[in-house]
Order: structure tokens, then sequence, then C-alpha cells
């Protein structure tokens, strides 16, 4: 989920460098929930105790 937050994050970035302010804005609002969201969830998971399934 994080690295969803980090792609919105960078094509806010190239959005606000070549000058598309409203995709630039509408990138970072989408960064900033995914964020909140995942910090959310893990908080949730941490004190539940649950871990994700081990790799194989």
């Amino acid at each position: 989920m994080f690295s969803w937050a980090v792609t919105f994050l960078i094509i806010a970035v190239i959005a606000a460098i070549l000058g598309l302010t409203g995709i630039a804005g509408v990138a970072v609002e989408i960064a900033w929930i995914v964020f909140v969201v995942g910090m959310i969830i893990s908080i949730v998971f941490f004190v539940t105790g649950k871990r994700p399934p081990p790799a194989p």
C-alpha cells in the first residue's frame, strides 16, 4: 500500500514540475489518503498481533 502512496507522490512531483497543478494536487491528495489508510491498517495489525503469512 505504501508503494502506491509513493507512486502517486512521484506522479504529483512530475506533474508539478511540468506545470500541471490540477493533476499534481489530485495525485498528492490520493497519495496522502493511501498513506493514511496504510498507516491505520498497519497500526491495527500491530495492536491485534496479526502478521503477514511467511513467504514460501
